[in-house]
């Protein structure tokens, strides 16, 4: 049996994942990270990005995060994130309208705060069609 380590996901509305894993791509602010079983301890940043955790029977669950914390212990890593969701729970049509609805905003230079907005829910979208991708190529191995 593959040495493992508990991971779990949670963002400010739920928890998203709970299990053993035998390995977690994150991306931090530095690059992105693998973590091991067995990894030392460690805090950091995350940005937005994907997360993948492979399970114990080699399948790979991806997420879309837009930023957070990443915790490692001896035998529990936990991501403490803004937001998150599983690739296969994104909704394309909604990540869409709300990309161009960011770009709009942002093309018609609007006032700052509103720039801001939409410069932080394009990033956020943009993780998510990136994950949606990824699901795609996976499923076509």
């Amino acid at each position: 049996m593959a040495s493992t380590f508990r991971c779990d996901i949670v963002s400010a509305e739920e928890e998203i994942f709970r299990g053993d894993a035998t390995m977690l791509v994150a991306t931090g602010e530095m690059g992105e990270l693998g973590i091991a079983p067995k990894h030392a301890p460690l805090i950091t940043r995350l940005k937005p990005g994907k997360i993948l955790v492979t399970l114990p029977n080699g399948d790979q669950l991806d997420f879309a995060v837009t930023g957070g914390i990443l915790e490692v212990q001896p035998q529990v890593v936990t991501i403490l994130a803004d937001t998150a969701i599983r690739a296969q729970d994104i909704d394309e049509a909604a990540v869409r309208a709300a990309k161009e609805e960011a770009e709009r905003i942002l093309a018609r230079r609007a006032e700052p705060m509103e720039v801001a907005e939409a410069q932080a829910r394009l990033a956020e979208v943009t993780v998510q069609l990136q994950a949606l991708e990824r699901l795609r190529r996976n499923m076509k191995h």
